[in-house]
Protein backbone atom coordinates (compact mmCIF):
# COMPACT_ATOMS: atom_id res chain seq x y z
CA UNK A 1 0.00 0.00 0.00
CA UNK A 2 2.81 2.44 0.85
CA UNK A 3 4.42 1.81 -2.55
CA UNK A 4 1.09 2.39 -4.28
CA UNK A 5 0.58 5.69 -2.43
CA UNK A 6 4.12 6.77 -3.33
CA UNK A 7 3.47 5.92 -7.00
CA UNK A 8 0.35 8.07 -7.20
CA UNK A 9 2.09 10.91 -5.34
CA UNK A 10 4.86 10.93 -7.93
CA UNK A 11 2.34 10.79 -10.74
CA UNK A 12 0.49 13.90 -9.59
CA UNK A 13 0.80 16.99 -11.81
CA UNK A 14 2.50 20.09 -10.50
CA UNK A 15 0.05 21.64 -8.05
CA UNK A 16 -0.59 25.31 -7.54
CA UNK A 17 2.03 26.85 -5.30
CA UNK A 18 0.38 27.95 -2.07
CA UNK A 19 3.54 29.36 -0.54
CA UNK A 20 4.40 32.99 -1.22
CA UNK A 21 7.53 34.09 -3.03
CA UNK A 22 10.43 34.24 -0.58
CA UNK A 23 8.71 32.02 2.01
CA UNK A 24 10.95 29.48 3.73
CA UNK A 25 10.04 25.84 3.06
CA UNK A 26 11.64 23.11 5.20
CA UNK A 27 11.02 19.36 5.13
CA UNK A 28 12.67 15.93 4.98
CA UNK A 29 12.00 13.61 2.07
CA UNK A 30 13.49 11.13 -0.38
CA UNK A 31 14.86 12.96 -3.44
CA UNK A 32 13.74 12.24 -7.00
CA UNK A 33 15.99 12.56 -10.05
CA UNK A 34 14.44 13.60 -13.38
CA UNK A 35 16.19 12.77 -16.63
CA UNK A 36 15.93 15.72 -19.03
CA UNK A 37 16.17 16.54 -22.72
CA UNK A 38 19.37 18.64 -22.57
CA UNK A 39 21.41 15.53 -21.85
CA UNK A 40 24.51 15.18 -19.69
CA UNK A 41 24.61 17.31 -16.51
CA UNK A 42 21.20 18.86 -17.22
CA UNK A 43 19.15 16.54 -15.01
CA UNK A 44 16.85 17.86 -12.29
CA UNK A 45 16.54 17.11 -8.59
CA UNK A 46 13.02 17.17 -7.21
CA UNK A 47 11.75 16.84 -3.64
CA UNK A 48 8.18 16.36 -2.45
CA UNK A 49 7.04 17.90 0.83
CA UNK A 50 5.29 15.12 2.83
CA UNK A 51 3.17 17.71 4.64
CA UNK A 52 1.59 19.26 1.55
CA UNK A 53 2.24 16.87 -1.33
CA UNK A 54 3.87 19.77 -3.18
CA UNK A 55 6.80 18.77 -5.34
CA UNK A 56 9.66 21.28 -5.60
CA UNK A 57 12.58 21.79 -7.96
CA UNK A 58 15.68 21.81 -5.69
CA UNK A 59 18.30 21.57 -8.44
CA UNK A 60 19.92 24.91 -7.53
CA UNK A 61 21.29 23.66 -4.21
CA UNK A 62 25.10 24.03 -4.03
CA UNK A 63 25.26 20.49 -2.68
CA UNK A 64 23.31 17.89 -4.59
CA UNK A 65 21.20 15.03 -3.20
CA UNK A 66 22.19 11.39 -3.31
CA UNK A 67 19.08 9.42 -4.24
CA UNK A 68 20.10 6.64 -1.84
CA UNK A 69 19.43 8.88 1.18
CA UNK A 70 16.80 11.29 2.45
CA UNK A 71 17.48 15.01 2.30
CA UNK A 72 16.77 17.93 4.57
CA UNK A 73 15.34 20.56 2.21
CA UNK A 74 15.59 24.22 3.24
CA UNK A 75 14.63 26.71 0.56
CA UNK A 76 12.97 29.96 -0.41
CA UNK A 77 10.10 29.98 -2.90
CA UNK A 78 11.13 31.53 -6.21
CA UNK A 79 8.98 33.24 -8.82
CA UNK A 80 10.79 31.28 -11.56
CA UNK A 81 8.61 29.28 -13.94
CA UNK A 82 8.49 25.50 -13.36
CA UNK A 83 9.13 24.79 -17.06
CA UNK A 84 12.72 23.51 -16.72
CA UNK A 85 12.11 20.58 -14.39
CA UNK A 86 8.36 20.30 -13.95
CA UNK A 87 8.01 21.72 -10.45
CA UNK A 88 8.02 25.14 -8.74
CA UNK A 89 11.53 26.31 -7.95
CA UNK A 90 13.20 26.79 -4.59
CA UNK A 91 15.99 29.36 -4.94
CA UNK A 92 17.88 29.78 -2.66
CA UNK A 93 17.88 26.17 -1.46
CA UNK A 94 19.91 23.55 0.42
CA UNK A 95 19.55 19.75 0.25
CA UNK A 96 21.56 18.18 3.07
CA UNK A 97 21.94 14.41 2.83
CA UNK A 98 20.81 12.41 5.87
CA UNK A 99 23.03 9.35 5.74
CA UNK A 100 21.14 7.61 8.55
CA UNK A 101 17.90 7.58 6.50
CA UNK A 102 18.15 5.36 3.39
CA UNK A 103 15.84 5.83 0.39
CA UNK A 104 15.02 3.79 -2.72
CA UNK A 105 16.59 5.29 -5.85
CA UNK A 106 13.89 6.87 -8.03
CA UNK A 107 14.26 8.43 -11.49
CA UNK A 108 11.58 10.02 -13.66
CA UNK A 109 11.81 10.24 -17.46
CA UNK A 110 12.25 13.63 -19.08
CA UNK A 111 8.53 13.90 -20.02
CA UNK A 112 9.43 16.84 -22.25
CA UNK A 113 11.17 18.89 -19.56
CA UNK A 114 14.50 20.33 -20.79
CA UNK A 115 16.27 20.74 -17.45
CA UNK A 116 19.04 23.33 -17.28
CA UNK A 117 22.19 23.43 -19.35
CA UNK A 118 25.21 23.09 -17.08
CA UNK A 119 26.95 26.30 -16.13
CA UNK A 120 29.10 27.53 -13.27
CA UNK A 121 27.15 28.88 -10.35
CA UNK A 122 27.58 32.37 -8.94
CA UNK A 123 30.34 31.33 -6.53
CA UNK A 124 33.41 29.97 -8.25
CA UNK A 125 37.10 30.79 -8.26
CA UNK A 126 39.79 31.27 -10.86
CA UNK A 127 42.74 28.86 -10.92
CA UNK A 128 45.36 29.57 -8.25
CA UNK A 129 47.80 30.67 -10.96
CA UNK A 130 45.57 33.65 -11.82
CA UNK A 131 46.70 36.70 -9.79
CA UNK A 132 44.16 38.10 -7.32
CA UNK A 133 43.51 41.80 -6.88
CA UNK A 134 44.99 43.02 -3.60
CA UNK A 135 42.11 43.97 -1.23
CA UNK A 136 42.39 47.60 -0.13
CA UNK A 137 43.08 48.57 3.49
CA UNK A 138 42.84 49.68 6.16
CA UNK A 139 43.12 46.22 7.70
CA UNK A 140 41.43 45.58 11.03
CA UNK A 141 39.70 42.75 12.86
CA UNK A 142 37.41 40.90 10.47
CA UNK A 143 35.44 37.65 10.32
CA UNK A 144 35.08 35.38 7.29
CA UNK A 145 32.55 32.52 7.38
CA UNK A 146 32.30 29.19 5.56
CA UNK A 147 29.17 27.02 5.52
CA UNK A 148 28.47 23.30 5.55
CA UNK A 149 25.92 20.63 4.77
CA UNK A 150 23.94 19.31 7.76
CA UNK A 151 26.16 17.18 10.03
CA UNK A 152 29.06 17.25 7.54
CA UNK A 153 32.48 18.89 7.74
CA UNK A 154 33.74 18.76 4.15
CA UNK A 155 34.16 21.97 2.14
CA UNK A 156 31.47 22.40 -0.52
CA UNK A 157 32.53 22.74 -4.17
CA UNK A 158 31.70 26.12 -5.76
CA UNK A 159 30.67 27.48 -2.38
CA UNK A 160 33.22 27.01 0.39
CA UNK A 161 36.20 27.10 -1.97
CA UNK A 162 34.97 30.52 -3.15
CA UNK A 163 34.54 31.78 0.42
CA UNK A 164 37.95 30.37 1.40
CA UNK A 165 39.61 32.07 -1.57
CA UNK A 166 38.12 35.42 -0.52
CA UNK A 167 39.36 34.96 3.04
CA UNK A 168 42.85 33.80 2.05
CA UNK A 169 43.30 36.65 -0.44
CA UNK A 170 42.41 39.22 2.22
CA UNK A 171 44.53 37.58 4.92
CA UNK A 172 47.57 37.45 2.63
CA UNK A 173 47.31 41.20 2.16
CA UNK A 174 46.33 42.12 5.72
CA UNK A 175 48.90 39.89 7.50
CA UNK A 176 47.13 39.70 10.88
CA UNK A 177 48.96 38.61 14.03
CA UNK A 178 46.93 35.40 14.03
CA UNK A 179 43.53 33.99 13.10
CA UNK A 180 41.07 32.12 15.30
CA UNK A 181 39.06 29.46 13.48
CA UNK A 182 35.87 28.50 15.34
CA UNK A 183 33.82 25.52 14.22
CA UNK A 184 30.10 25.61 15.06
CA UNK A 185 27.57 22.79 15.30
CA UNK A 186 23.77 23.10 15.44
CA UNK A 187 23.41 20.66 18.34
CA UNK A 188 20.01 21.91 19.54
CA UNK A 189 17.26 19.49 18.48
CA UNK A 190 14.54 20.53 16.04
CA UNK A 191 11.72 18.51 14.51
CA UNK A 192 11.22 18.58 10.75
CA UNK A 193 8.38 16.50 9.26
CA UNK A 194 8.62 13.92 12.03
CA UNK A 195 12.42 13.74 12.07
CA UNK A 196 14.29 15.00 15.13
CA UNK A 197 17.45 16.60 13.79
CA UNK A 198 20.57 17.77 15.62
CA UNK A 199 24.20 17.84 14.61
CA UNK A 200 26.79 15.77 16.44
CA UNK A 201 28.97 17.77 18.81
CA UNK A 202 32.12 16.41 17.14
CA UNK A 203 31.19 18.06 13.85
CA UNK A 204 32.20 21.47 15.25
CA UNK A 205 35.78 20.24 15.67
CA UNK A 206 35.75 18.66 12.23
CA UNK A 207 34.68 21.92 10.61
CA UNK A 208 37.28 23.95 12.47
CA UNK A 209 40.02 21.45 11.55
CA UNK A 210 39.00 21.37 7.87
CA UNK A 211 39.11 25.16 7.59
CA UNK A 212 42.37 25.45 9.56
CA UNK A 213 44.02 22.81 7.37
CA UNK A 214 42.97 24.58 4.17
CA UNK A 215 44.22 27.92 5.49
CA UNK A 216 47.55 26.43 6.54
CA UNK A 217 48.10 25.07 3.04
CA UNK A 218 47.27 28.41 1.40
CA UNK A 219 49.13 30.55 3.98
CA UNK A 220 51.83 28.40 5.65
CA UNK A 221 53.19 31.26 7.78
CA UNK A 222 49.81 32.12 9.31
CA UNK A 223 49.36 31.45 13.05
CA UNK A 224 46.06 29.62 13.53
CA UNK A 225 44.17 28.88 16.75
CA UNK A 226 41.24 26.43 16.65
CA UNK A 227 38.11 26.62 18.81
CA UNK A 228 34.61 25.09 18.83
CA UNK A 229 31.11 26.28 19.71
CA UNK A 230 28.02 24.11 20.21
CA UNK A 231 24.37 25.14 20.09
CA UNK A 232 25.03 27.40 17.09
CA UNK A 233 22.54 30.23 16.60
CA UNK A 234 21.41 31.78 13.33
CA UNK A 235 23.13 34.79 11.77
CA UNK A 236 22.25 37.27 9.05
CA UNK A 237 25.40 36.83 6.95
CA UNK A 238 24.35 37.21 3.27
CA UNK A 239 26.58 34.30 2.22
CA UNK A 240 24.17 31.97 4.05
CA UNK A 241 21.57 33.04 1.46
CA UNK A 242 18.82 33.80 3.97
CA UNK A 243 18.59 30.13 5.02
CA UNK A 244 18.57 30.09 8.87
CA UNK A 245 19.77 26.50 9.19
CA UNK A 246 22.62 27.14 6.78
CA UNK A 247 23.82 30.08 8.86
CA UNK A 248 24.18 27.78 11.90
CA UNK A 249 26.31 25.18 10.11
CA UNK A 250 29.48 27.22 9.87
CA UNK A 251 33.09 27.88 10.68
CA UNK A 252 34.35 31.40 11.31
CA UNK A 253 37.80 32.77 10.55
CA UNK A 254 38.53 35.79 12.78
CA UNK A 255 41.59 37.88 11.94
CA UNK A 256 43.27 39.45 14.98
CA UNK A 257 45.86 42.22 14.88
CA UNK A 258 46.37 42.91 18.60
CA UNK A 259 46.71 40.92 21.83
Amino acid sequence: MKNLIAFFALALPVSAVQAQEGQLVTFVTCPIYRDTDFGRKSGCWLAEDPNTGQRWDVTLSPYKPDWNYAVLVEGRVSDAAPDACGAPVLDTVRTSRLYDTPCPAHMLPAEGYPGREYKLQGRYINPIAVPRDVPPGPYEERVFTLYFEFNQDFLVYQYDDYLMDKAATWLAAAQPRKVVVTGYAATDEREVTGHVLSEEASIAQGRADAVALSLSRLLPELEIEVRTQLGAQTTDDPDADNIPGQSQRRAEIRALFHD
